[in-house]
């Protein structure tokens, strides 16, 4: 490669790595591969692993195991989900799959129908009278005694009961299904899952990694003649197919000329009916995005009964863009956007905080304790040095006798934080906030006793958490929201800590504090584009040129092993291997089983796993826990997480468990350690973009070995490959909601 940076490359002759994949089988007789998603390439689903007799029938397994910690965090989701609803009640809910439409539905219909033969405007039906605000919640009136709150006691989801997935076994084996998608299918459409089925066999569709011609030949089987490429319940299938996928991409919407295209492609013969019947059917809702005048989305009143305006305006207009969106991406958009406009507009400004930015220990920390005072909403941009800054501000808080709390993606990120403020009360991870595990209690309404929320890895976020998050903020409560725009964005749908800064809100403080040092001189240039030559004397940045996957393997465990413990003084154990993806010859998969074999050597005796592997644990999708294993017994596989024991369920081990010695960049966002090797085998060129090598080379702290074998790929996708566009509608909603002057 033509500019690199420059290190000694450790002498091998002394010496002596992201789609969401979900890999199921495939229906009888109907070709097709594996599904593959996820937000910027994102995969954090654990591999499958053999060897699971162990811990299946290990004796005298309990007959009803206590809530796993993902069931607890699922378990306060809903609860929390459920008061977003509750805000939204005052909204004509969607209207229930299968029912004709009457009244403002029908009204709505002849509107679109209007605009399609081109006797109206198409703006003239998508202007509604604002939704009414969310009611501002009082802010507590006194701190929660407790540090610590249990998960609510609410009850995790029921598993499908033997009966249900033994009926849907059956309608299965009829339509030439794998036997093995009866129990996601009785847990993902309920009790009544095989008649459901009988009925619309493009139900098969709803479990994740089925595809469309898995679920056409289903379907075949099971109605004969009686089913076509135009059955409305396979387009409407289509439909929220599209969407789904489109979110495990990062996108709430997609645009309505996309899904028809898409829908062309499945043999639909008229998508643009198939659409309209969609949305008559409540399976997904219309908005409107005027890129025209830039107003940004607007939607008609109801959650469900827009329809799609048409894709014939006339040429004397400017065009009309259509988005589709899924009912729960729009709820979650709508609920935070008014949450942020509830939070900048309930703030009260103060002058206690003066003396405090006064004796920050920088500029720019002074810069945020300063917008922090005077706006209930703040953004906050810089690197891996800059989250001195935001620690600075929660201890400038606690100065003040004010109640603040910083959150980190991670268990990592949490210890880092907390060190900075100097208080090892100060931090928590925000999955651990939200399901009640740690952090201040709650009030009555269910507000976190806060004066002050600090939330850091902000690109990290997904628009679903953030709605739950703010909407357990009491009014007059402090957020800052801080993160490197630099790295890959959430696992989930939406850009959330993009989009508002792009509306332009609130103060968004730009840090001036550069990281330090060849590894973020070298970060740094990524971040503009430029893939720039560093001078590391000290062997901080190093490139080992391999010539395929094979020899690319062999050197990682080389550096693991012995080079980077011997030439740089860190040991095996605190040096992380980070790939493109999980497959291929030099994936996650193939890099683990190598290192194990090295470093842990053993028969895999529990599920796939021995004492002492290093693993990560993915309890839910985003979520990445690195770890190790303790042992195993009828409970089910013990881990040693950070410090924290966790039990993970033998029916959870093969899906949620995989080994961790090597991780995708995604599992790695957030978290740092003080040896990185990023791996890049030749195969992994079309995994590559900015984004996804400026957060690969930036979880070193003392070191960076990158095992380079895609020549002059790597320079062209620093250049060339900026972040993946995310189609969302936060950024229009917040513009549209009246604030006050930020500044």
């Amino acid at each position: 490669m033509t500019a690199h940076p420059r290190g000694e490359t450790p002498d091998p002759a002394a010496d002596d790595h992201e789609a969401v994949e979900d890999s199921v089988p495939q229906a009888a007789d109907t070709p097709g591969t594996p599904d593959e998603g996820g937000a910027e390439g994102s995969d954090d689903s654990a591999e499958s692993t053999e060897g699971t007799q162990d811990l299946e029938q290990a004796p005298g397994a309990p007959a009803a195991p206590a809530l796993s910690e993902a069931e607890a965090e699922l378990a306060a989701q809903r609860e929390l989900r459920g008061r977003i609803e509750e805000r939204k009640a005052g909204k004509e809910g969607p209207i229930p799959a299968g029912t004709k439409l009457s009244g403002p539905a029908a009204d709505l219909l002849a509107a679109v129908r209007a605009v399609e033969s081109g006797e109206k405007p198409g703006t003239a039906f998508f202007d509604s009278p604002a939704s009414a605000p969310a009611p501002r919640r009082a802010a507590p009136a006194a701190p929660a005694p407790a540090r610590h709150s249990p998960a609510p006691e609410q009850p995790a989801p029921r598993a499908a009961s033997p009966e249900a997935a033994a009926s849907v076994a059956e309608v299965l084996a009829e339509g030439g299904a794998p036997e093995g998608l009866a129990r996601p299918a009785a847990a993902t459409l309920g009790e009544g899952a095989a008649d459901a089925l009988r009925e619309d066999p493009w139900q098969l569709l709803s479990l994740p990694g089925v595809r469309p011609e898995q679920a056409d030949g289903f379907a075949r089987a099971l109605l004969g003649t009686g089913s076509g490429p135009d059955d409305e319940r396979r387009t409407a299938a289509l439909v929220s197919w599209l969407l789904e996928r489109a979110a495990l991409r990062g996108h709430t919407a997609m645009d309505a000329d996309e899904v028809r295209t898409a829908l062309t492609g499945f043999g639909v013969t008229d998508p643009g009916e198939a659409v309209q019947q969609a949305v008559a059917e409540g399976v997904v809702l219309v908005f409107q995005d005027d890129d025209a005048d830039e107003a940004g989305t607007t939607e008609p009143e109801g959650t469900g009964e827009a329809l799609e305006a048409s894709e014939d305006a006339t040429e004397s207009r400017e065009p009309v863009r259509v988005l589709l969106g899924l009912d729960r991406y729009a709820l979650a958009e709508e609920s935070l956007a008014d949450g942020l406009a509830r939070l900048v507009n309930s703030c009260e400004k103060s002058a206690d905080w003066a003396d405090a930015a006064a004796a920050a220990p920088s500029p720019s920390a002074g810069e945020l304790i300063r917008a922090a005072a005077t706006a209930g909403l703040v953004t906050h941009s810089g690197g891996e040095t800059a989250r001195a800054e935001p620690a600075a501000l929660i201890a400038a808080a606690h100065g003040l006798g004010l109640r603040a709390l910083g959150t980190t993606h991670s268990a990592d990120g949490q210890r880092r934080l907390a060190s900075a403020v100097g208080d090892p009360g100060s931090a928590v991870m925000l999955s651990a906030l939200l399901s009640g595990e740690e952090g201040p209690g709650r009030d009555a309404d269910g507000a976190f006793a806060l004066d002050v929320l600090v939330v850091l890895d902000a690109p990290q976020i997904d628009v679903e958490t953030a709605a739950m998050l703010v909407e357990s903020l009491a009014d007059g409560t402090r957020l800052i929201l801080s993160g490197d725009p630099g790295v890959l964005g959430s696992a989930g749908a939406g850009r959330v800590f993009a989009d508002v800064i792009a509306a332009g809100a609130c103060p968004h403080v730009v840090s001036r504090t550069p990281d330090p040092g060849p590894i973020g001189e070298l970060v740094s240039g990524i971040g503009v584009g430029e893939l720039a030559q560093v001078e590391a004397p000290g062997k901080e940045v190093v490139i080992v040129p391999v010539r395929d996957a094979g020899e690319a393997v062999h050197r990682t465990v080389q550096l693991v092993a012995d080079s980077v413990p011997r030439a740089i003084g860190v040991p095996s154990s605190d040096t992380q291997v980070i790939t493109v993806g999980h497959g291929g010859s030099a994936g996650t998969t193939a890099l683990n089983a190598a290192l194990k074999q090295r470093l842990n050597p053993g028969p895999g005796r529990f599920g796939g796993f021995d004492p002492g592997d290093r693993v990560v644990h993915v309890p839910a999708p985003g979520k990445a826990l690195p770890g190790s294993v303790v042992s195993a017994d009828a409970e089910g596989l013990h881990l040693d997480c950070a410090g924290t024991p966790v039990v993970v369920p033998q029916d959870r081990v093969e899906t949620s468990v995989r080994h961790g010695w090597a991780l995708s960049a995604h599992q790695a966002a957030g978290m740092r350690w003080p040896a990185a090797v990023v791996v890049l085998p030749g195969d992994a060129t079309q995994g590559l973009s900015r984004p996804w090598v400026y957060t690969a080379f930036s979880r070193g702290e003392r070191h960076l070995s990158v095992v380079h074998g895609v020549d002059q790929a790597l320079p062209r996708a620093v250049a060339e490959v900026p972040a993946q566009e995310r189609t969302t509608r936060l950024r229009p909603l917040l513009e549209a909601l009246p604030t006050p002057d930020a500044s």
